[in-house]
């Protein structure tokens, strides 16, 4: 199979890029809300057009099947915009704000400016999803982009490079395709605001070359998701969700579950309903199966296999080294300090942990960086409540995996090593905005006692202000 060149970018062609859009910007044009409406029709019709192209080369780089692709990707992007469309006048208004006492007379108000020139870093897991959401932000608020996708996926870098080289000009919108030495070209750019989305490694990185010329930043990062079944749980339906949610891209999701902690007394009933959830969804031999994804290249591919020798495999195990492809693997008789708890796995390995005391286990994610992601599968509305106010985590689901993502009306983001700030729907328009506080005073009356040269005024003061 051969793949897609990759134009190879100087960093004074980027320097150029970055120049021309702060350029643009300065002209006012992006301010207008008939012309982010305009841009963001303008967006989803050039997908329309290309959707058969995007989901042809979601299949080449990850071998996603057209449902899967197009409903975590292309229709994600859809909602997203539809969403927009529907409320970005309402979103671009300036919000009134209380009045203080002390302040008779005035107006206050937030009003949401853009930030400028932004710098969008996507990741290779959901590569044409993870562009897109921040960019239909980003085009709500009224900026200009420069989009830095993925070089490990690169038949769908390639797509969005055309679909936004053929649709936008590149002083507007522009895609800059490469690897490390372009990525750490453009983190050395006096941009207005970096959106990344990755590892926390490299999570790191960017922030610490953001810091250098105090750009503000959005990290959207991951962790290790942990997956709690408690006692009480519709252990059958809990088997099908979590494996909805952790196989999906055979695992390659920020917010999959990670590992599983089950309670001891259905451990065994949860194993056997998670197999036959996996056999109904993959069949007996996921790895020939062509809709069963594979994993993104060989580095990664090895990585997980190295997983296979913690513990021991309780089901699956089974792959492909041609393919890159991993069945449904569960681990049994794992440990903390096992190489498969020490990382995110983000491949189709689940490890299962058991335990009889809750709070031990609350104890033990407590005591491990915070997640980005959280899932209890309880029908009790106190361990509901006992587990999602005791544990700090980005978001997450009861009795359910992966749909909080899905919903444009919630935030999407991590908390502390899982990342920082947050997006989706209005989210999204306000994470790519700044929000101006202004205060328009009255000329109609002007209040003595706020001068040093006004008398005894102390008296009055106090009573206002206490």
């Amino acid at each position: 199979m051969s793949l897609p060149l990759v134009r190879e970018w100087t960093e004074p062609e980027i320097e150029e890029i970055v120049k021309m859009q702060k350029q643009y910007y300065t002209s006012m044009e992006t301010r207008s809300v008939s012309f982010r409406r305009a841009q963001l029709q303008r967006l989803k019709e050039a997908v329309k057009r290309s959707e058969e192209e995007i989901l042809a080369a979601l299949y080449k780089d990850l071998n996603k099947s057209d449902v899967e692709a197009f409903t975590s990707e292309v229709g994600l992007v859809y909602q997203e915009i539809n969403l927009t469309l529907k409320r970005l006048k309402k979103w671009t208004k300036p919000k009134r704000v209380k009045t203080a006492l002390t302040h008779i007379g005035s107006k206050g108000w937030l009003q949401p400016e853009p930030y400028g020139t932004v710098l969008i870093i996507a990741p290779w897991n959901y590569p044409f999803q993870l562009v897109m959401a921040p960019l239909i932000g980003a085009i709500a608020a009224g900026n200009t982009a420069v989009i830095k996708p993925s070089e490990l996926t690169p038949h769908v870098s390639k797509i969005i490079a055309k679909l936004i080289g053929d649709f936008f000009a590149p002083s507007y919108l522009a895609v800059i395709e490469g690897g490390l030495e372009v990525s750490q070209s453009l983190l050395k750019q006096p941009v207005d605001y970096i959106f990344f989305t990755g590892s926390t490694g490299v999570g790191k990185v960017v922030m610490e070359a953001a810091a250098k010329q105090l750009i503000p930043v959005t990290l959207e990062l991951g962790g290790k998701s942990p997956c709690i079944v408690h006692k009480d749980a519709n252990v059958k339906l809990a088997a099908k969700r979590i494996v909805f949610g952790k196989f999906m891209n055979v695992g390659q999701t920020c917010i999959a579950p990670d590992y599983l902690y089950v309670h001891r007394s259905v451990k065994p009933e949860l194993v056997q309903a998670i197999r036959e959830a996996v056999e109904l969804f993959y069949g007996t031999d996921p790895v020939q199966l062509d809709r069963y994804g594979k994993i993104v290249n060989g580095k990664h591919f090895n990585r997980l296999l190295a997983y296979l020798k913690d513990g021991s495999i309780l089901y699956g195990g089974t792959y492909n080294e041609s393919l890159h492809k991993i069945a449904p693997t569960l681990l049994d008789k794992v440990s903390w300090a096992d190489s498969v708890m020490q990382d995110e796995i983000f491949g189709p390995i689940l490890p299962i942990l058991e335990y009889e005391d809750l709070q031990e286990v609350i104890h033990t994610i407590n005591s491990h960086p915070k997640p980005l992601a959280l899932y209890a599968f309880t029908d009790s509305p106190e361990i509901q409540e006992r587990i999602t106010s005791s544990i700090s985590f980005g978001g997450g689901c009861i009795n359910d995996t992966l749909m909080h993502i899905a919903t444009p009306h919630l935030p999407f983001g991590g908390v502390g090593g899982s990342g920082m700030g947050s997006y989706h729907g209005e989210y999204s328009f306000q994470t790519f905005s700044h929000y101006k506080s202004i205060l328009k005073q009255t000329n109609l009356f002007d209040l003595s006692f706020r001068y040093p040269s006004s008398k005894n005024k102390l008296g009055l003061i106090k009573r206002i202000m206490k």
